[in-house]
């Protein structure tokens, strides 16, 4: 049985700030479901809740080298619905306000990676392979490669989750926080454009590198979505994989979901009108069951297409539907929507939090749930919509493409509606075409169950990495 050590900065349930924490937790759940022996190691933030830190166990305690500097580490542990997860504990770096953000993330992460690898004396769990997903975690390969020979029968897998997101710093770093010298810093190495770059040691130093859908794996490796790496990622075809994620049916089914407040099926789909009624009543918006509303549960930045649906929100509004809104992000964006709230209160909520019970409420209420991004490696939010049979509205990109079927009105096939190129102009225009449809509806209700029954487990796709696992292991 294989054994993988998943490092990340983030999972749920104990502390997420968007897709990656979801797809942690419910990955390394699936694997151990068939016969891998997963686990988890993650950095011990403050903000966890206090009833996870009062059940963590403390294993060990050592120093770490961060460059000149030699820092406290502990470790800690539990296990969480059968996946054990490891803790590493540092209170200048992790008890802080926000996992994100801060002025010395390049020093943040490098001792995390480095106590990483210098946990594996102190755990109870010596991996066979160490999967490493997104820049927090990229120079875990190249520390292994140039400072631990004799942890060399290891072998890494890297995940892009977001290219766009690099960890890019001042070359600096390389000697003062990395420990390395002047060799690692090149073209095959960590050097990015005179600066020096976490993502890119993940890249260069990998055994395998994957991405979080087939259609995101072909796109970064064009100049148009490779963030200046697509050279690299073309040059690696032959190691770099697309596998799309998953959703945990178990946390999202609207059978079964008790954030809500009327549970249903694809056999009982005419009780979800009464999940919109009951969402109008608590954001005060106009009681009206017949218009269409429409969801988005998002970060309010460019990537997701907020700029293109501003260009026509208002003239959205002003057709018969309803807008709900949930997330957070740029300040620009959020004023602006909180601006055109304040002039059709009764038309869009706009709701600027985290608040995952609201957000299952929008899943399930709303008739249409739009993601008109600017590029998307998986997305989550379609899957889920897809099952609350909330019709996703989509931007062709990424795993948007590939996890929505655009609906056919010759053949009456598909499970959503999708357009190709990135303006205002086109995303009016397939709302419009869609609303055209929800007033049929008979045709309507086929575009939903047809969503319903779409399989987006994570099953299919940890037999994908499964055998990556077995794949990489018989290169040993």
């Amino acid at each position: 049985m294989a054994k993988v050590l998943f490092v990340a900065s983030e999972s749920a349930p104990f502390i997420k700030s968007g897709g990656l924490g979801e797809v942690i937790y419910s990955l390394s759940k699936e694997m151990r479901n068939i016969d891998i022996d997963a686990a988890v190691i993650l950095p011990k933030y403050s903000e966890i809740p206090f009833n996870y830190q009062n059940g963590m166990k403390k294993l060990n305690a050592f120093n770490v080298n961060v460059g000149w500097r030699n820092q406290y580490c502990g470790i800690e542990y539990l296990e969480h619905e059968g996946v054990p997860f490891y803790f590493v504990d540092n209170e200048y770096y992790f008890k802080r306000s926000g996992m994100y953000g801060h002025y010395d993330e390049a020093e943040r992460f490098a001792f995390f990676c480095r106590a990483v690898i210098e946990s594996l004396e102190y755990i109870d769990f010596m991996p066979d392979i160490i999967h490493c997903h997104d820049w927090q975690t990229g120079m875990i390969a190249p520390m292994l490669r140039i400072d631990y020979p004799k942890y060399n029968g290891i072998k890494t897998i890297f995940t892009i989750h977001n290219l766009y997101y690099q960890g890019v710093f001042p070359k600096e770093i390389l000697e003062d926080l990395l420990g390395f010298d002047e060799s690692a810093f090149n073209i095959s190495g960590l050097e990015f454009y005179g600066g020096v770059s976490f993502m890119k040691g993940g890249l260069n130093y990998s055994d395998i590198i994957t991405t979080v859908s087939q259609n995101y794996a072909e796109e970064i490796k064009t100049p148009l979505y490779g963030e200046r790496l697509d050279d690299i990622l073309r040059a690696k075809s032959n190691i770099l994989f697309g596998i799309e994620n998953g959703i945990d049916y178990n946390r999202y089914n609207p059978a079964h979901d008790t954030a809500i407040y009327q549970k249903y099926d694809g056999k009982t789909i005419n009780l979800k009108v009464n999940n919109k009624i009951s969402l109008q009543k608590e954001l005060g918006l106009n009681a009206d069951a017949e218009a269409p509303m429409i969801g988005m549960v998002t970060r309010l930045v460019k990537q997701k297409g907020i700029d293109i649906l501003l260009a026509r929100l208002e003239e959205i509004i002003k057709k018969n539907l309803q807008i709900v809104i949930l997330g957070t992000g740029d300040k620009h964006y959020e004023d602006m929507l909180y601006e055109i709230k304040t002039v059709y209160p009764k038309k869009i909520s706009v709701n600027i939090m985290f608040a995952d019970r609201l957000a299952r409420k929008i899943y399930a209420a709303s008739d249409i749930f739009l993601m008109p991004s600017l590029f998307e490696p998986c997305g989550l939010g379609q899957m889920i919509a897809s099952k609350y049979g909330t019709v996703p509205i989509v931007r062709e990109t990424g795993g948007l493409k590939d996890t929505v079927i655009p609906y056919n009105e010759y053949t009456r096939e598909g499970t959503g509606f999708s357009f190709k190129n990135y303006n205002p102009g086109e995303l009016s225009d397939i709302i419009d075409y869609a609303i055209k449809f929800y007033h049929d509806k008979k045709v309507w209700k086929t575009i939903m169950q047809s969503a319903m029954r779409l399989d987006n487990s994570w099953q299919k796709s940890s037999d994908k990495y499964k055998k990556l696992y077995e794949k990489v292991m018989g290169e040993k």
